[in-house]
């Protein structure tokens, strides 16, 4: 399970660039340079799962988190190229991209009676996610019941993806 992630909020035009560098350094290039380690270990066995962490970000623009929405989209890039270049070494690459889940990193987002009103119209499941609920996904990923299924991001959002 390749888990990294942080998010720095600043409008575009104002975004510091140190701020971009830490986003694409933890939630980019950490799951580079983890795939490629892994991925030798998992070739000489000739078998094995990477489980990369994006985000449903990936395929939405939203105010102030730019580089965030980027750094997932790379990820999502990343699952897609490792499998082409892995599948052949019987290693599945997939990734889970959560949608909008009660965690330290959206704290203040849970808290913003406005953002959670605006997300609970949005999202089919009328809630926030509990981070419980991406345990299925992993173990589906991680179990032999996901081995022909390669480059694959479960987007698992409570319908929001459907729905916006």
């Amino acid at each position: 399970m390749n888990n990294a992630g942080i998010q720095r909020r600043y409008p575009f035009v104002e975004f510091p660039e140190k701020d971009w560098d830490d986003v694409i350094r933890v939630n980019q290039k950490s799951v580079f340079l983890m795939m490629q380690e892994v991925a030798k270990y998992m070739m000489e066995r000739k078998s094995g799962k990477i489980i990369n962490i994006g985000s449903m970000q990936s395929e939405l623009g939203r105010d102030t988190i730019t580089p965030y929405a980027a750094s997932k989209g790379a990820v999502k890039m990343l699952t897609r190229g490792g499998c082409v270049e892995l599948a052949r070494y019987n290693i599945q690459v997939n990734g889970i991209a959560p949608g909008y889940f009660k965690t330290e990193l959206t704290k203040a987002l849970v808290e913003d009676e406005d953002f959670t009103s605006w997300l609970c119209k949005r999202t089919p499941a009328n809630r926030w996610g509990d981070p419980e609920e991406l345990i299925g996904a992993a173990v589906f990923l991680s179990s032999n019941a996901s081995d022909f299924v390669n480059g694959h991001l479960l987007f698992v959002d409570g319908g929001m993806l459907s729905a916006v």
